[in-house]
């Protein structure tokens, strides 16, 4: 049950992140930043493809991923159709590997050391997923900030 909660998360919270994306009316505001606010809603996106894709994508769908977080903060001006397109394949990654996992999986150790101590599979999920909602929310309100 849980599996297929978090399955309708990610996917309504990544097809937002396409929105969001998409509603920027200038395409170079994706990538600008104002004082005070360090990240662009590109490299957000970025760090949100990168997370996802490393945390389930890799560990669970085992699709050999490579992460390099700081590319997620440094590369600028990527069109936003690329953009579109690495959500678009998150969005399946993240799918299929939520599929692989049973009910008895979500109760085991999460295979890797992400935080200070050992947590359990569902423990990580659902941060992933409240990292995401984070991150959109951060992004909604930049782009509404660039507007006015």
């Amino acid at each position: 049950m849980l599996i297929e909660t978090l399955k309708t998360l990610f996917n309504r919270d990544l097809n937002q992140l396409k929105t969001e994306i998409n509603s920027y009316q200038n395409e170079s505001d994706i990538w600008k930043t104002q004082k005070g606010i360090a990240n662009s809603a590109g490299n957000l996106c970025l760090h949100l493809v990168g997370n996802l894709n490393t945390y389930i994508g890799a560990e669970f769908g085992k699709t050999g991923y490579i992460r390099n977080r700081p590319l997620e903060f440094s590369l600028k001006d990527i069109p936003r159709a690329e953009l579109l397109t690495k959500i678009e394949e998150t969005i399946v990654v993240v799918d299929n590997a939520l599929n692989t996992i049973s009910e008895e999986e979500l109760k085991k150790e999460y295979p890797l050391l992400v935080f200070e101590n050992k947590t359990s599979t569902e423990f990580m999920l659902v941060h992933l997923t409240t990292h995401l909602a984070y991150h959109l929310g951060q992004i909604n309100y930049h782009r509404r900030l660039l507007k006015s």
